[in-house]
C-alpha cells in the first residue's frame, strides 16, 4: 500500500490515502460478513440494559421476553410524539418519524420492524427498546461519558440544556477561497443554504485586518438568525511549517467570526460562537478513512435525492427550494466545493450529535 499524499484541491487542504475508497468498501464487507458469522449467546427472559450490545444471529425480538416485548410495543404504539420525547433516545426526528410510520403503516406487530423506521437500524433500535425498559439506569449510565464527548465534539463548552432548546443554527465552512454556510432547524429542514467565492483573502502575502473584516462583515449580513453559528474546527497541525499561511487565515478568519456574530457575549457572558471538531463529522458520516477525511459529495447528493423520493429523508429541503439546491450541487459537481457540502453534513451531525442523541 503506497503512501499518503496531501495536495491543495478547491483552495482547501486535504489529505487522501492511494488505494481507491471502492477496494477499502470490498474489504470492509468482506471482514463485516465474516465477523456475522460467529455465533453470540443469548440470555433469555433477563432485564436487558447493556447498550453496547452487537448484532446477534437470531431474532432482534430474542433479545427480550414477551413481558418486555409487550411493555416496549405498547409505548410505540400509543405514546404521542410528545410523550415518545420523553426518551431521550427519542427526541427529534425520531419520534416524528415512529409516529408518521404509524400512521402510513399501522402498529407495529414486533421490535423488528422498528428497523423499518428511517433513522433506525440495529443498534440504535436496541438503545431505544433499552431506554424504553430501564430509563433511569440508561440516563445515569450515560451522563458523564455524554459529557466528555460534547467536550471534544464542541467548544467551548456550553450547558447540556442550551443545546437541547436549539430551534435552529448556521453551519459554517470556510477554506482559503470561499466560504459556506447552511441555516437548518431542529427538524433537520434546510432555510437556507449557500456559498460565497469572490473573496479577496489569501491573494497576496499581506494579511491586512481591514480587509479581513470587510469580507467577512460582508458575508455575515448575508445570514439570518440562529441560536447557534458552528464553525468548522480546523485539523491542520502547527507543526508543519509549510502550511503556517493557511493555518494562520483559519485562526483570523476563526476569530472574527467569533467576534461578530457572538453580539450579546459583552452583556449575557454566553457564548453563540462554538467550534466543532471536524473528524467527529466525518466518523458519524463513516467519512473517515485512517486520519484522512473523504468527500462528502455524494452523501449530500443522496440527502438531495431522498428529499424526494422519499415520505421521511434524513433531511428536508423545501419543496419550494429544492429545484435551486439542486440546480447548485449540480453546478459543482464537476468542482471540488467541499465547503458546501462540509456546511451541510456539520449541520446534521451538530443536530444528531450534540442536541438529539449524543454518544461518546
Amino acid at each position: 500500500m503506497s503512501g499518503t499524499t496531501l495536495f491543495m484541491a478547491g483552495e482547501r487542504w486535504r489529505c487522501f490515502l492511494a488505494p481507491s475508497r471502492s477496494s477499502l468498501y470490498v474489504l470492509h464487507n468482506f471482514c463485516c460478513r465474516k465477523k456475522s458469522t460467529t455465533p453470540k449467546k443469548i440470555t433469555p427472559n433477563v432485564t436487558f440494559c447493556d447498550e453496547n450490545a452487537k448484532e446477534p444471529e437470531n431474532a432482534l425480538d430474542k433479545l427480550f421476553s414477551s413481558e418486555q416485548q409487550a411493555s416496549i410495543l405498547h409505548v410505540l404504539n400509543t405514546a404521542s410524539t410528545k410523550e415518545l420525547e420523553a426518551f431521550r433516545l427519542l427526541r427529534g426526528r425520531r419520534s416524528i418519524n415512529i409516529v408518521k410510520h404509524r400512521e402510513n403503516f399501522g402498529l407495529f406487530q414486533n421490535l423488528e420492524s422498528l428497523m423499518n423506521v428511517p433513522l433506525f437500524k440495529y443498534k440504535s433500535t436496541v438503545q431505544v427498546c433499552n431506554s424504553i425498559l430501564c430509563p433511569k439506569t440508561g440516563g445515569e449510565k450515560r451522563k458523564l461519558p455524554e459529557k466528555r464527548f460534547l467536550r471534544k465534539l464542541l467548544k467551548p463548552d456550553i450547558e447540556r440544556e442550551r443545546l437541547k432548546a436549539v430551534n435552529s443554527i448556521i453551519s459554517i465552512v470556510f477554506g482559503t477561497r470561499r466560504i459556506a454556510w447552511a441555516h437548518l432547524d431542529r427538524k433537520l429542514t434546510v432555510l437556507d443554504w449557500q456559498q460565497s467565492d469572490r473573496w479577496s483573502l489569501m491573494k497576496g502575502t499581506s494579511y491586512s485586518s481591514s480587509v479581513y473584516l470587510e469580507e467577512i462583515s460582508s458575508i455575515i449580513s448575508k445570514m439570518p438568525k440562529a441560536d447557534f453559528y458552528v464553525l468548522e474546527k480546523t485539523g491542520l497541525s502547527i507543526q508543519n511549517s509549510s502550511l503556517f499561511p493557511i493555518l494562520l487565515h483559519f485562526h483570523i478568519m476563526e476569530a472574527m467570526l467569533y467576534a461578530l456574530l457572538n453580539k450579546t457575549f459583552a452583556q449575557e457572558g454566553q457564548h453563540q460562537v462554538l467550534s466543532m471538531n471536524r473528524n467527529a463529522v466525518g466518523k458519524h458520516f463513516e467519512l473517515m478513512i485512517g486520519d484522512s477525511r473523504t468527500s462528502g459529495k455524494e452523501l449530500v447528493k443522496q440527502f438531495l435525492f431522498d428529499s424526494v423520493l422519499k415520505a421521511n429523508p434524513r433531511v428536508f429541503f423545501p419543496s419550494d427550494k429544492i429545484v435551486r439546491y439542486r440546480q447548485m450541487f449540480l453546478s459543482t459537481e464537476l468542482q471540488r466545493v467541499e465547503e458546501l457540502y462540509d456546511s451541510l453534513l456539520q449541520a446534521v451531525a451538530f443536530y444528531e450529535l450534540a442536541v438529539f442523541d449524543s454518544e461518546p
